[in-house]
C-alpha cells in the first residue's frame, strides 16, 4: 500500500448539505433499535438451553453478523456528525472496508445455511438429526466465517493496491465502489475478477435459497392442516423479501456508477433494513424466542428472584 504516504486520510460524505440533525436522529434510532433487538436475541439463545439446536445456533450467528455490519459503519458516522467532521484515517478506512466486506459476505452465507437447515427439517425430517448434528453445524458456520474472511481480505488488498487520485468519498463510510471511483488507474484486473466471483457467489446463494423454498413450499402444500400451511408461508415469504432487498440493493451498487443522494439512500436500505427486520422476522414471531426473551427480561428486572 505505497499510496498511504500520499493520502493519509479520506473525506467522507458531508451531511451538512442534506441536514445533519435528520441523519443523526435516523442513524441513532436505527442503530439503537438494531443493537437492542439483536443483543436480546443472542442473550435469549445463550441463556435458554431449549434453544440450543441448529436453527437457533444459525440465528444467533445471523444476529452477530447484523451487529457487526452496523457497528463497523454507524458509530463513526454518528461521531463525525456530532463533532462536525468528515475525515477518516487511511488505516481506519482500510479497517472499515475489510470488516464491512467480512460481515456483509457472511450474511449471505448464513442466510443460505439457514435455508438449507429449514429444507432438511421440512423435506427430510427423518434424517434431520443425522444431517444437522452438532459437528456438521460447527463445520458449516466455520466455513461461513473463514470464507467470508478470505473474501474480505481479497477485496481489501485489491482495493488499496492501486494509488488514489482523490480522497473524497461520496458516502458516509469507506465503501469499495466509491474508493474504486477515486483510483488513478480504475478497476484492476484482480479486482474485476474478485467482483465477478463475488457476484456469482451471491447470485448462486440467492437461487439456492429460492430453489430451497420452492421445495419447502411443495412439501408444505401437502400438509392437510390449513393453519400449518399458513404458518410456513408466513415464515418463508419474509425471508425471501429480506434476502431480495439485501442482494438486489447491494449488487446495484456494483452494476452502476455511484450517484450522490440516490446512492446514499440505496446504501442505507441494504445496510439498515436487513439487520432491523431479521430479529422481527426470525425471532419475535417465534413462540420459543418470545418465551426465552421474557425469561431474560424478568431475570434482569427481578434478579433476586432468580439468584
Amino acid at each position: 500500500m505505497d499510496n498511504q504516504s500520499s493520502i493519509s486520510e479520506f473525506m467522507l460524505f458531508d451531511f451538512s448539505e442534506v441536514g445533519e440533525q435528520l441523519y443523526f436522529n435516523v442513524f441513532t434510532v436505527l442503530y439503537l433499535a438494531i443493537l437492542t433487538g439483536n443483543l436480546l436475541i443472542i442473550s435469549a439463545i445463550l441463556c435458554d438451553h431449549h434453544l440450543h439446536n441448529p436453527m437457533y445456533f444459525f440465528l444467533m450467528n445471523l444476529a452477530i453478523q447484523d451487529l457487526g455490519v452496523i457497528s463497523v459503519i454507524v458509530p463513526k458516522s454518528i461521531a463525525n456528525i456530532l463533532m462536525n467532521m468528515r475525515h477518516i484515517s487511511y488505516f481506519g478506512c482500510v479497517c472499515q472496508v475489510f470488516f464491512f466486506a467480512f460481515f456483509m459476505g457472511s450474511g449471505v452465507w448464513i442466510l443460505t445455511v439457514m435455508a438449507y437447515d429449514r429444507y432438511v427439517a421440512i423435506c427430510n425430517p427423518l434424517h434431520y438429526e443425522k444431517m444437522m448434528n452438532k459437528q456438521a453445524c460447527i463445520y458449516m458456520i466455520l466455513t461461513v466465517w473463514v470464507s467470508s474472511l478470505l473474501n474480505a481480505l481479497l477485496h481489501t488488498c485489491f482495493t488499496f493496491a492501486v494509488p488514489f487520485c482523490s480522497n473524497i468519498i461520496d458516502q458516509f463510510f469507506c465503501e469499495i465502489p466509491q474508493l474504486l471511483k477515486n483510483t488513478c488507474t480504475g478497476l484492476n484486473q484482480n479486482e474485476i475478477i474478485t467482483l465477478v466471483f463475488s457476484f456469482v457467489l451471491a447470485m448462486g446463494c440467492f437461487f439456492f435459497i429460492l430453489i430451497t423454498y420452492v421445495s419447502i413450499f411443495n412439501a408444505v402444500m401437502k400438509i392437510p392442516s390449513k393453519k400449518g400451511r399458513q404458518k410456513a408461508f408466513s415464515t418463508c415469504l419474509p425471508h425471501l423479501i429480506v434476502i431480495s432487498i439485501y442482494l438486489l440493493s447491494a449488487l446495484s451498487k456494483y452494476m452502476k456508477p455511484p450517484a450522490g443522494i440516490q446512492d446514499l439512500a440505496t446504501t442505507i436500505l441494504y445496510c439498515f433494513v436487513p439487520p432491523l427486520l431479521n430479529p422481527i422476522i426470525y425471532s419475535m414471531r417465534n413462540k420459543d424466542i418470545r418465551f426465552a426473551l421474557s425469561k431474560v427480561l424478568k431475570m434482569e428486572m427481578f434478579p433476586r428472584k432468580y439468584f
